[in-house]
């Protein structure tokens, strides 16, 4: 082989790996600016979607000649979503006084009397009140349990303590009610009952057990972040402490 022939493989050769890292750096920056747009845009599509679902509804509900989409000259989104705040933020407003407490309970009286409707009303009121009255108390604390059998852990919310008959008849001390999520729609799962001694309570926040269970296990907090913080804690405490206590021998 001619040195003239070793020069062309090597630029040949040079060629290739310059190619070869371009397309790697395209790739990469690719990979990155999908890891960016494709939250961004899916939120913006989801947002998009729900405000066009209830613009659509108050649309329909309003009639035509007190619409304000028809006296806008172009379409706005978010007009039905602002009539609808308005007009629960009213509901509550005049339920706030007798008058509208009256109304309320005429109303309910109604609806108690309609068959399956009177069911469905009084189990969904049910639902609301219980979420709105401990919304401060709900799925604050995350746990793991050994389900669906022993030695195969999952990922539960811990809602409150269970109540009536439930806590009279579940074996064990302080029985927890316990939201067992699914993956990746963590909206849909199943109630538990368990006692407090098999559940194994977790640092994380109800905000990352989510992440964790939306993305399949990909996405973990950062665990090892947060004891590196209590130790340095620690050590700056024990340092004071040690400093404390140098200082009172030499005064003795």
């Amino acid at each position: 082989m001619t040195k003239k022939q070793k020069k062309t493989d090597k630029h040949d050769e040079h060629e290739h790996l310059v190619h070869l890292t371009f397309g790697r750096r395209l790739t990469n920056y690719f990979l990155t600016g999908l890891m960016i747009a494709g939250p961004i845009g899916i939120t913006l599509y989801i947002a998009w979607w729900i405000i066009g679902a209830i613009d659509n509804f108050v649309k329909q509900i309003i009639p035509s000649q007190f619409s304000p989409f028809d006296a806008l000259p172009v379409y706005i989104p978010g007009v039905g979503l602002v009539i609808a705040i308005v007009a629960i933020m009213l509901l509550g407003f005049l339920a706030a006084n007798l008058v509208g407490r009256t109304l309320v309970q005429f109303g309910e009286n109604i609806l108690s009397r309609l068959p399956m409707i009177s069911t469905l009303y009084g189990a969904l009121k049910q639902i609301f009140e219980a979420v709105m009255a401990q919304r401060a108390n709900n799925f604050q604390q995350v746990g793991l349990i050994q389900y669906p059998r022993k030695g195969l852990w999952a990922i539960v919310f811990i809602s409150t303590e269970a109540k009536g008959e439930v806590a009279q008849k579940v074996h064990g001390e302080n029985v927890k009610g316990c939201f067992l999520p699914t993956t990746p729609n963590p909206t849909s799962g199943f109630l538990l009952f368990i006692p407090e001694s098999e559940i194994t309570i977790l640092d994380m926040t109800t905000e990352q057990a989510a992440k964790l269970i939306i993305s399949a296990g990909l996405v973990s907090p950062e665990y090892q972040e947060k004891t590196k913080k209590l130790a340095k804690s620690s050590g700056a405490e024990q340092k004071a402490a040690k400093e404390k206590s140098e200082q009172k021998t030499a005064k003795g």
